[in-house]
C-alpha cells in the first residue's frame, strides 16, 4: 500500500479532534504531554480567522521520537518504506468568533512555488527541502541527529511558506500528525461510519465493500481511504473519501456518548499526545474552550479550486494546476465575504498612498523561478507603475525587503505591507517615487507564480477543471453521506 494514504487518514483523524476541540476541555494533563515545535514564522497578521495547517508524516516513532512497539508497527500496515513527503495537507480555517470550522484539502499534486525549490508539487515542499538541508548539514560534519532535527525544521518552514503563498493566508498554527494517530483515534471512537454509492472491489488498495452504509474499523478503514484507482474523479474522490471519514469522526467526537465517556476521552487524549506535534505558541485548551459550542453542521469540508486536474509540466511530470489568485479569493470567501483582511490592532499603522504615483522595481533573490514577474504583474494590476523586473544583482538578502530613497519612507512601508514584509531600507540611488522590492526565500505573499506562467500545459486537448462533488460535506447530518 501507499504510505501517503495512511498519512492522510492520520492527519484527518487528528484534525477532527483538533477542529472540534471540545474533547480536550476536561483533559487538563494534555497540555504538558504534547510535543511542540517553535520558530516556524507563524501568525503576525489578523485576517478574521485562526488558520491551522495540519500535515501528516509517515513516522515510525511517536510524536516525542520514541520507537513504536512491534504490535503498533504491525497495526500501521506501512511496510518498510519511509517517506518524507506530506501527502495530506489540510488548512483548517476557524473564524475568530469560533462559530464554524472549514477543513480545506489541498491536493498532493498541486503545483506551487516552494521557497528554495522553485515550482514543485506541494507534497514535496517538506520532504525535498528536508533532504536537501540534511545532506548539506551531514556533508559539513554535523552529527546525524542534529542534522535530522535542523532539516526537519527547514522542511516545516518551507511547507508553511508554500501553503501561505498558495492560499494567501497567514498560517497561525501548525499541527503535524504521525501515522500512529489513525489507529489510535479510530480505536478510540469505536469505528467510522461510511456510505458508498456502489460496491467496490479494488485489489491494489484492498477496498472490497458493498454499497450502502457500513461501519469500518482498522484495515478496512485504511483500504477505504487508500483507494485511488477506479474512482470517477481520481484523486479528488480519494480526498472526498477522507473528508467523509473525518466528518464521521467529528460526528462521533461531538456526540453526547463520546463527550460523557471518560474512557473515550482518555483514549482520544492519549492518541493526540502520542501522535501530534503542535507549535509551542498555541494554547490549544483555550482554543478548545472557544469552540465548545460548535455544532456538527458548522464543521464543513472543502477542496481548493483546481484549474486543471490533468496538468503536465514542460518536463513531462503529471501535476494538478492551480491558480493562486483564484484560490486566495475563494479562501477569503469562506469567512462569508471577500472583504480585505481585518486590521491587526497591534500592527503599526500602514501609510496610505496613491499607487499610481509609485514605480516599483522587483528583483528576485528567492530562488523561485518567475517570482519577480508574477509579483510585479500583481502590483501592476493594483495600480502601481511597473519598473525594472529581473533577478537581484546586488547584495543577497535573507528577508524580503523594500528599498526607497530617504524621502519615500511612507511609500516603502506601504509597499512592504502589500508584499507581506516589515523590512524596509534606504537606498540613496533610487529616485523619488520609485521603490525596489527584493524578494528573498522567505517570501510567501501575493503574486506567487501560478502554473499558467511556468511552462505547464494540459495533458489533454484543453485544461480539465475538477468536476464538482455532488454535495458539500459536513458533520451535521444524521448519518454518513454516500460517496464514490
Amino acid at each position: 500500500g501507499r504510505p501517503w494514504a495512511r498519512i492522510a487518514v492520520a492527519s484527518l483523524s487528528a484534525a477532527a479532534v483538533l477542529v472540534t476541540g471540545v474533547a480536550w476541555r476536561s483533559v487538563d494533563s494534555l497540555r504538558s504531554s504534547l510535543a511542540t515545535v517553535s520558530d516556524l514564522g507563524l501568525g503576525g497578521a489578523a485576517d478574521g480567522a485562526v488558520d491551522i495547517l495540519m500535515v501528516g508524516t509517515d513516522s515510525r516513532t511517536d510524536a516525542h521520537g520514541n520507537p513504536l512497539s512491534a504490535s503498533e508497527l504491525a497495526s500501521l500496515r506501512a511496510g518498510e518504506e519511509v517517506a518524507n513527503n506530506t501527502d495530506t495537507i489540510l488548512l483548517i480555517r476557524v473564524p475568530n468568533d469560533g462559530s464554524s470550522a472549514t477543513a480545506i484539502s489541498i491536493p498532493r499534486d498541486a503545483y506551487v512555488a516552494v521557497p528554495g525549490l522553485g515550482n514543485s508539487k506541494i507534497n514535496a515542499a517538506y520532504g525535498a527541502t528536508k533532504e536537501e538541508k540534511r545532506l548539506e548539514l551531514v556533508e559539513s560534519g554535523v552529527p546525524d541527529d542534529e542534522a535530522d532535527r535542523e532539516s526537519t525544521q527547514a522542511g516545516r518552514e518551507a511547507l508553511v511558506s508554500a501553503v501561505a503563498g498558495l492560499t494567501g493566508v497567514t498560517v497561525d498554527h501548525y499541527a503535524e500528525v504521525g501515522l500512529l494517530g489513525f489507529v489510535l483515534l479510530t480505536d478510540a471512537v469505536g469505528g467510522v461510519d461510511v456510505c458508498l454509492n456502489a460496491p467496490v472491489d479494488e485489489p491494489l488498495s484492498g477496498a472490497n465493500f458493498p454499497a450502502g452504509e457500513q461501519t469500518l474499523n482498522g484495515s478496512d478503514a485504511l483500504s477505504f481511504v487508500r483507494q485511488r484507482h477506479d474512482l470517477p474523479r481520481g484523486d479528488l474522490d480519494r480526498i472526498v473519501r477522507q473528508q467523509v471519514f473525518m466528518a464521521s469522526l467529528v460526528r462521533k467526537v461531538l456526540s453526547a456518548g463520546t463527550l460523557s465517556n471518560p474512557g473515550t476521552l482518555g483514549q482520544l487524549s492519549t492518541a493526540v499526545s502520542r501522535s501530534v506535534v503542535l507549535d509551542d505558541d498555541w494554547d490549544v485548551l483555550q482554543f478548545a474552550t472557544n469552540l465548545q459550542n460548535l455544532a456538527g453542521g458548522n464543521v464543513t469540508f472543502e477542496t481548493i479550486p483546481v484549474a486543471d486536474i490533468n496538468g503536465m509540466t514542460d518536463y513531462g511530470e503529471s501535476i494538478v494546476a492551480v491558480d493562486p489568485t483564484e484560490v486566495q479569493n475563494w479562501v477569503r470567501g469562506l469567512l462569508g465575504d471577500a472583504a480585505p483582511p481585518a486590521t491587526d490592532p497591534d500592527a503599526p499603522d500602514v501609510p496610505q498612498i496613491d499607487p499610481s504615483t509609485v514605480t516599483v522595481d522587483v528583483a528576485n533573490d528567492s530562488g523561485i523561478s518567475g517570482l519577480a514577474s508574477s509579483v510585479s504583474s500583481t502590483l501592476e494590476a493594483e495600480g502601481f507603475r511597473t519598473g525594472e523586473v529581473g533577478n537581484n544583482e546586488g547584495e543577497s538578502v535573507d528577508t524580503t525587503t523594500v528599498y526607497a530613497g530617504p524621502s519615500d519612507d511612507d511609500t516603502a512601508q506601504a509597499v512592504a505591507a502589500r508584499v507581506g514584509t516589515t523590512s524596509t531600507a534606504v537606498d540613496d540611488s533610487l529616485p523619488s517615487g520609485t521603490v525596489r522590492v527584493v524578494l528573498a526565500s522567505d517570501y510567501s505573499g501575493t503574486g506567487t507564480p501560478t502554473s499558467a506562467i511556468t511552462g505547464v500545459t494540459s495533458a489533454g486537448d484543453a485544461p480539465t477543471p475538477a468536476p464538482a462533488a455532488a454535495d458539500p460535506i459536513d458533520a451535521g447530518s444524521t448519518g454518513p453521506q454516500c460517496v464514490n
